[in-house]
């Protein structure tokens, strides 16, 4: 299953890696050329979670003035419920205060119980629903504002 997992800035070279890891997780939604635009693009910052032979999971977050918004986060499934996602979210949202973004916002398929619950124990709460957002299933809409604060981000840890 691979060793130590070493989070990372996401090169070109590991985007073939992230489209196989949404595909097996069913989502399949990021072409090779989209991930590449975005890691192209201004105000982007993206991680992966490398296990040293695959890649473990990826994330990417676009800031926009003060507002950092997560643009996708995915753990493999084997390598999920060890903290993995925490451990991308939380060094994605250092580095984007770092670049000035005092709120996260990000979209979370409503049905994604455990992602939720991270979500929720990090303090994003829900603001809204997208209906039909990725067909099968509606986007909750969450929030956290003020994640520059101390406490906020020594909840990340």
């Amino acid at each position: 299953m691979g060793g130590v997992i070493t989070v990372r800035p996401f090169a070109p070279v590991d985007v073939p890696g992230a489209v196989v890891l949404e595909e097996s997780a069913g989502f399949g939604t990021w072409s090779e050329k989209v991930f590449l635009d975005e890691l192209a693009a201004e105000n982007r910052i993206y991680l992966v979670a490398d296990d040293g032979n695959r890649l473990a999971g990826f994330g990417g977050v676009m800031i926009v003035g003060e507002e950092a918004h997560v643009t996708n986060l995915l753990v493999a499934r084997e390598r999920r419920r060890q903290g993995l996602a925490g451990r991308l979210l939380g060094e994605l949202v250092r580095r984007a205060v770092e670049c000035g973004a005092r709120h996260l916002t990000l979209e979370v398929r409503s049905g994604n119980a455990a992602a939720r619950a991270l979500y929720g124990k990090l303090g994003l709460v829900p603001v809204g629903v997208r209906r039909g957002y990725y067909g099968d299933d509606d986007a909750l809409i969450l929030w956290a504002h003020d994640i520059d604060r101390a406490e906020f981000l020594e909840g990340l840890a």
